[in-house]
């Protein structure tokens, strides 16, 4: 399969393009198109065929949910079978916007989208370019990322290009994602709402609309043997090819630590790699150096995340000691990438003692 490639922006987008990639999708092809938070790889929602092609696209397991992706407000009702007032107030706040939501499904969403489940996971990107492509496939895409199934997420163009040229009919290059980091995950099905997955918005956030909720059990790294819920949750994710393993305690410990570590891997003849912020980098002493940004931009450090991951393969790392990074607002949503990226392989400091860890 030969992959078309269109390229406008988000201020300028390419009606015309647009247009055909709406045709593409309508007949059954898929498209990759950009949105505020990574790229998605879409399909029709309403046409089995259609996801069942995206799950072969990304090597994705058949029961890890897709999101579907809305353009309309009111088409929220077109698809679920009760929306109930949370979500109602959640749409109100946070769409379109970096927040996906699970509801109870209607006939028009095949169970081959959702993994076979009875609910949907809903989202409104604000995007102009994704909007635009949403309303023109006929107002439901299902889009998971746009990356191969386990793989760091897509959050440019050629992120995308290398992994889905020759396997979809076309990508959308409409720049780098704002953003980085997928929705936000929250289950509004039952009496008191369950964030699935951290995102963008942070539960403090959550909290101010809709009050109490609560956070699922894999959030925090717990094992479950039933199916997902959504997306993200069950499999490995956003993995390099190089093993991965976090570090963390005080900032003295983890340094001191991880220059210990790759000295050891490259005597071994492995090549090493560190991530770690802008205000540690000049600290590090051997191995490839990855800055993420700086702890004071939680932002730019969520933009980087996906793209030094990929950064390390491009590299050839074979293994990489990486920093945590438990910022503020956006923290839970970054280590949950780095946790899953890890397999959940931590060393643990204590105090200023370096000999002092523990693995997961």
């Amino acid at each position: 399969m030969k992959t078309e490639i269109a390229v406008m922006t988000e201020e300028e987008p390419d009606i015309e393009a647009i247009e055909k990639a709406g045709e593409i999708i309508r007949n059954g092809g898929l498209v990759a198109f950009p949105t505020e938070t990574v790229y998605g790889l879409g399909g029709d929602a309403k046409n089995a065929g259609s996801s069942r092609k995206i799950y072969a696209a990304k090597g994705r397991p058949s029961d890890n949910p897709l999101i579907v992706h809305i353009a309309r407000m009111d088409d929220l009702y077109g698809i679920t079978s009760e929306v109930t007032e949370t979500a109602e107030k959640l749409a109100k706040e946070l769409w379109p916007g970096p927040l996906t939501m699970i509801l109870k499904k209607n006939d028009e969403i095949p169970s081959a989208t959702t993994g076979g489940l009875d609910t949907v996971a809903v989202r409104f990107p604000s995007g102009r370019i994704a909007q635009e492509l949403i309303k023109a496939a006929g107002g439901f895409i299902a889009a998971p990322s746009a990356n191969l199934s386990g793989r760091p997420s897509t959050t440019r163009a050629a992120h995308v290009i290398h992994d889905m040229d020759g396997r979809i009919d076309m990508i959308i290059d409409g720049g780098d994602c704002k953003i980085g980091l997928e929705s936000t995950i929250v289950d509004v099905t039952g009496d008191v709402p369950v964030i699935l997955r951290p995102g963008f918005y942070s539960g403090s956030r959550i909290e101010e609309i809709i009050g109490k909720f609560s956070v699922d059990p894999v959030v925090k790294g717990e094992k479950t043997d039933g199916p997902p819920k959504a997306p993200g949750m069950k499999y490995r994710h956003y993995a390099p090819k190089a093993e991965l393993i976090l570090v963390e305690g005080p900032q003295n410990a983890v340094i001191s630590k991880i220059n210990e570590l790759t000295a050891e891997s490259i005597a071994k003849g492995v090549k090493a790699a560190v991530i770690c912020s802008e205000e540690t980098k000049d600290m590090y002493k051997n191995g490839l150096i990855y800055a993420m940004g700086s702890r004071n931009s939680e932002e730019e450090i969520a933009h980087s995340l996906f793209d030094v991951l990929r950064q390390t393969d491009d590299a050839g790392a074979e293994i990489i000691y990486s920093e945590t990074f438990d910022t503020p607002l956006l923290g839970k949503a970054i280590m949950n990438r780095l946790f899953k990226a890890a397999g959940f392989n931590m060393i643990r400091l204590q105090e200023e003692n370096t000999n002092d860890s523990t693995r997961m």
